[in-house]
């Protein structure tokens, strides 16, 4: 009996295992579905919504006006749809959206964690300035 409790011992610990490496496994996809790149012109409404800062108004009126042809590039997208400008597309292109699978030209990939760097230098010369 001693032998059975171990083998069933095992048997729970091996279970345990498996669910340990099957979260890991869906951690990861979920993390590099977080990441893969939007193409407004294929998505549909949910992969649009999954994009920050894009609801369900915003993605809306994207397939509406996808309706009408295709867009042709970031600065038709920003032309045809209402409520898009600089600014926000700049952000939809750093959270992943395309236009025919480009990212916005000129755009950075991490302009927030340089405008981070930038700031830093200058908190810590104001602290300086008040002693």
């Amino acid at each position: 009996m001693i032998r059975t409790n171990h083998a069933v011992q095992f048997n729970k610990g091996n279970g345990m295992l498996k669910k340990l490496l099957l979260l890991v496994a869906g951690t990861l996809a979920a993390v590099s579905m977080a990441f893969a790149a939007v193409d407004v012109n294929k998505a549909d409404q949910a992969a649009l919504d999954s994009i920050k800062g894009i609801g369900p108004s915003m993605s809306r009126a994207i397939l509406e006006e996808r309706k009408k042809g295709n867009f042709k590039d970031w600065n038709d997208l920003q032309t045809r749809v209402k409520g898009i400008g600089d600014k926000s597309s700049d952000k939809f292109s750093n959270a992943g959206l395309t236009v025919n699978g480009q990212p916005k030209p000129g755009v950075k990939a991490d302009a927030k964690k340089e405008e981070k760097k930038d700031s830093a230098p200058v908190k810590a010369k104001k602290q300086d300035d008040k002693k």
